[in-house]
């Protein structure tokens, strides 16, 4: 108990020793270190009290009041931090760990949790709010670099995210504190993601129209077949993978045939019925999941408005286990299994 209290007091002559940096901050700047701030060697351990407000602070032409709002839920924009301030002290007196699963917001309290997810892909993390930004008015709010791995965005600059406060159980806290990762959320239905894009203004992308699509692949089969004496028996079994092939529209019938060899040579679990696959991303934008899907080797299918990049689907969750780690060898350590089609 005594040492409880000794450390919500030190915790408390931070807050006091931190409070008032980011008053009338210029853009894209960072809280000044000014007078008064404590050297970062000087700041141990990491605690989630006090919780503190902070005074009004102006990014650009634009008042933002921190404020204690257990219903917080916006969209907006998420993206790393441009500079981050790696062996600086965040706004809450915390020595900066870039690869904690942390991140910057300019109104919620130091610290509180946030639920991230990507409106791009569904993917939604557990993050910890503990410092102030972004000064930029085009952003929600700022990851460190381990939170922007973890939701799939390093490197890609800004993306559409919900962030939501949420109230996680002690033990996850603690993990992050810790500089851990909690869990990943269950991912957000595509009719979520749509009306979330659409709250932000974003115009979602059209479906694939698929029955539309599904049969372009196989249409030039029966031409092959009528000017070759290949038993019947022998043409069925092209004819019968459209699912296979429907992302791969447009492409001449030898195009899409290539593939399927390799495929079952090389993961003879891959079957036309199985229900898990191994994802690598989901996009909005189709060129960018074509882009990954040729690199990688993967496919590409439309489910809703996203474009997964995937490899399956896989008969079993042990044969989906297999292949993903081979993939993760290959350099795509993001890459999960999903399951469900």
């Amino acid at each position: 108990m005594k040492w409880n209290v000794e450390r919500a007091v030190i915790a408390g002559v931070l807050a006091l020793a931190f409070s008032g940096q980011g008053v009338a901050l210029a853009k894209d700047k960072r809280p000044p270190q000014g007078q008064g701030a404590l050297p970062v060697a000087n700041i141990t351990g990491v605690s989630d009290v006090p919780v503190t407000l902070g005074e009004p602070f102006k990014v650009g032409d634009v008042t933002y009041r921190p404020e204690d709002r257990a219903d917080y839920d916006d969209v907006g924009y998420a993206a790393a931090y441009a500079e981050p301030p790696q062996g600086n002290a965040t706004a809450n007196g915390e020595a900066f760990n870039p690869n904690a699963i942390t991140a910057a917001h300019r109104t919620l309290p130091l610290p509180s949790y946030v639920e991230v997810t990507s409106l791009e892909t569904g993917r939604t993390i557990l993050v910890r709010i503990n410092d102030r930004g972004p000064f930029s008015n085009d952003r929600l709010i700022d990851l460190s670099d381990g939170a922007a791995r973890q939701l799939g965005i390093a490197g890609a600059g800004r993306t559409p995210v919900r962030v939501r406060r949420v109230n996680p159980p002690q033990q996850e806290r603690a993990v992050l504190r810790q500089g851990g990762s909690a869990a990943e959320r269950l991912e957000s239905p595509v009719m979520m993601l749509t009306a979330l894009r659409r709250k932000l203004g974003i115009t979602p992308t059209p479906p694939m129209a698929v029955a539309a699509t599904a049969p372009k692949p196989a249409n030039p089969a029966p031409t092959a077949i009528a000017t070759t004496p290949i038993p019947p028996s022998a043409v069925e079994q092209p004819a019968s993978a459209p699912k296979l092939v429907v992302a791969s529209e447009g492409l001449a019938a030898d195009a899409i045939e290539t593939p399927r060899p390799a495929a079952k040579s090389s993961s003879p679990a891959i079957i036309a019925g199985g229900k898990w696959f191994v994802q690598l991303g989901a996009f909005s934008n189709k060129p960018r999941a074509e882009a990954l899907a040729k690199k990688a080797g993967a496919r590409v299918d439309a489910v809703g408005s996203l474009f997964r990049v995937r490899f399956g689907p896989f008969a079993n969750e042990a044969a989906a286990n297999e292949s993903l780690r081979s993939i993760k060898a290959k350099g795509y350590p993001e890459a999960r299994i999903l399951s469900g089609g």
